[in-house]
Order: C-alpha cells, then structure tokens, then sequence
C-alpha cells in the first residue's frame, strides 16, 4: 500500500465491508509477523514486517494509528515505529482504560500525555447515542 493508493480513498462516504478504506479503518498491529485475521470480524491484523515495509515504501518513519482502545491510552510497537493512541478514557463508560494525546517536540520526539475520565453527566451511559437528535 502507498500514500498514493490512500490518497485515492473516496472518504465522503459510510466505509465499506472491504477494500483498503476498511482495512485502515480496522486493522489493528499484531506481535506476529505478516497478516492475519482480525478479531473485530472485519479488517486483518498486521505484524511488525508490515509496518515496516509500509514505512520503507513510502519512505516515512513512523505510523500513529486511532481506533482501538489502550490500557495506558496508547502503546508503542513495532520497534518503536507504530504507536496507537486513543483519546477516550472509560470507553463507553465502563472499560476503565486512560486516555491520552500525543505532541512532537522540535525534534519530532512523541510525548504522551494521559489522562482519565471525568465524572459522567446525569444521563445513563450511552444514553446519548440511542438519541442522536437530542442535541440538534
């Protein structure tokens, strides 16, 4: 995959079942080498090889990937050349997970910082998503 055939991506659309827009959607890194099957049911699992060609072909450095939750709020992997960062603490009110952000300093160094959930408003968990409207 390139950043060319990203590039290329129709985004303004719900992602598909398949294709390369789901598999960045929902891949998630693995300790073993290659590609597998993911336990989501969609996208696949992809090791520390993958990574780095990846980065080899598209002559970058480093992958910061979303979309999966961490104890921690992130994790670094693949020899230091991927690192998932989620910004949720308490997904959906009860996983207990941090989150976190990460900045760059000058020298491109990733510094994280974590942080945990606040109170939740007076409403039941996830009581806002069944009523999307209530907030137009």
């Amino acid at each position: 995959v390139t950043l060319n055939d990203i590039r290329k991506i129709q985004r303004n659309r719900q992602p598909p079942d398949s294709g390369l827009m789901c598999e960045l959607l929902w891949s998630d890194p693995s300790p073993f080498p290659g590609r597998q099957p993911n336990k989501r049911g969609v996208g696949i699992t992809f090791g520390p090889d993958v990574t780095a060609k990846f980065l080899k072909d598209n002559g970058l450095e480093l992958v910061v990937r979303s979309h999966e939750v961490k104890e921690e709020g992130y994790l670094v992997e693949a020899d230091g050349k991927l690192i998932t960062i989620f910004s949720a603490p308490n997904y959906c009110d009860n996983v207990g997970n941090k989150g976190a952000l990460i900045r760059f300093d000058s020298d491109m160094k990733p510094n994280f910082i974590q942080f945990t959930a606040v109170p939740h408003p007076a409403i039941k968990p996830m009581a806002y998503a069944s009523n999307f409207n209530m907030f137009m």
